[in-house]
């Protein structure tokens, strides 16, 4: 990898980074913030405010990638965090939980995710490119992991509205990182490899062995939401204020990444693993069951946490590979791009049954909710092929357009 290349991975690496982070910060302590907002009482609202950027996200995610081709990487990618920003001021603003709901849609609307990963394609040649992916997706799990353990800390020091407007102005700051760190010159030896292909788009949705991945997406972005409306609550009725649940979070994901640790050499070793993927979605049911099971007592909390921070940290890692497995080189970047829609209607999806299971069947109902969808994904990849399509991506592309 040139060092041109290494720049712009890490460049928009930590671009990608901020903008994951203003999303993710707030999770762990949004639903205890909320009940001092107005119409903060219902959970169904708080639901539906943590996962609403999902919605927008999903629905402009291949809009802004078509624009991009048209109008270029860079001015898409600046009017994405812009409107990021104004989201992020809306909702730090906000004196009442339809404010924030409307500023999370705009903070979703900045929907600049596929735009960046093609930037990054751009910038780099072919035999570089899954490097260059690999350091933008690992910001994803770095981005989560400090969130969830940062927001409580924060909360002390500036509260919800603080941490919105530190995120606007981290969303500011990240475009004077595009333009200044961010390389101008297209060095990609292929021909625009991340781009969407509006003629494959059916024929990517409609394909099983990529549903089912996509489900998986969906499943586990649902299930994570979800868990951060009930757990902080459950955290709290336990014993343990709000300021000091960063003291559950740091330890149970320290101790979670140890424990993916065996699985992820693996994978480097052998590929997408079905195996140990399978395991893993049931592994993460497991942990909705504990958590049903811990009522408000503390350490079976900590427990649940801990299996399902290891269960999830394992999928996320792994989805990626296994779409690119599954998919041909020439359906990849319209498959990637798919995949990236379902994982961001779960967020949304999950808030709203989350919230509403809340409010009429209270926090067990949630998690167990949760573990049943989870053991429907475990149903459904068990099917899953585990061999890699891209042999003869001629003849692959044959069979998807046959599906």
């Amino acid at each position: 990898m040139s060092p041109q290349e290494l720049r712009a991975s890490i460049s928009l690496a930590g671009v990608f980074g901020l903008r994951m982070l203003g999303l993710f910060i707030i999770l762990p302590v949004f639903s205890l913030y909320a009940i001092g907002l107005g119409g903060g009482q219902s959970h169904l609202l708080v639901g539906i405010a943590l996962g609403a950027y999902g919605i927008t996200q999903a629905i402009l995610q291949i809009p802004f990638g078509w624009l991009s081709d048209k109008y270029g990487r860079k001015p898409v990618i600046y009017f994405g965090l812009i409107l990021f920003a104004i989201g992020s001021f809306v909702a730090a603003s906000a004196d009442n939980i339809y404010l924030v709901i409307v500023g999370r849609l705009i903070q979703g609307a900045g929907a600049i995710s596929a735009v960046v990963q093609a930037l990054a394609a751009d910038l780099t040649r072919s035999e570089h490119r899954t490097k260059a992916m690999a350091i933008i997706g690992a910001t994803i799990g770095v981005s989560f992991a400090i969130s969830i353990v940062l927001g409580p800390v924060l909360n002390q020091w500036i509260g919800v509205p603080g941490i919105f407007a530190i995120t606007g102005v981290l969303a500011l700051l990240a475009i004077i990182v595009v333009a200044k760190a961010v390389p101008n010159e297209r060095i990609a030896d292929d021909a625009n490899p991340r781009r969407v292909d509006k003629q494959l788009l059916g024929p990517v949705i409609r394909d099983r062995q990529l549903l089912r991945l996509n489900f998986g997406v969906f499943v586990l972005h649902a299930g994570m939401t979800a868990l951060f409306i009930v757990t902080p609550l459950m955290l709290k009725q336990s014993g343990l204020v709000a300021e000091q649940h960063w003291k559950v979070y740091l330890p149970v994901v320290l101790l979670s990444f140890v424990l993916m640790l065996p699985a992820v050499m693996r994978g480097d070793r052998h590929g997408a693993d079905k195996r140990i993927f399978v395991i893993s979605i049931g592994v993460l049911a497991a942990g909705f069951l504990v958590l049903a099971g811990a009522g408000r007592n503390f350490w079976p909390l900590c427990l649940g946490l801990l299996i399902f921070f290891t269960a999830f940290n394992i999928l996320e890692a792994s989805l990626p590979a296994w779409i690119s497995k599954l998919a041909t080189a020439q359906n990849r970047g319209t498959a990637l791009s798919v995949h990236s829609i379902f994982q961001f209607l779960g967020p949304a999806f999950g808030g709203y049954a989350s919230g509403w299971l809340l409010d009429h069947a209270g926090p067990v109902a949630v998690y167990v909710f949760c573990a049943a969808l989870a053991i429907l994904w475990w149903l459904v990849a068990l099917p899953l092929q585990s061999t890699p399509r891209d042999k003869n991506d001629n003849e692959a592309l044959k069979v998807l357009e046959g599906n």
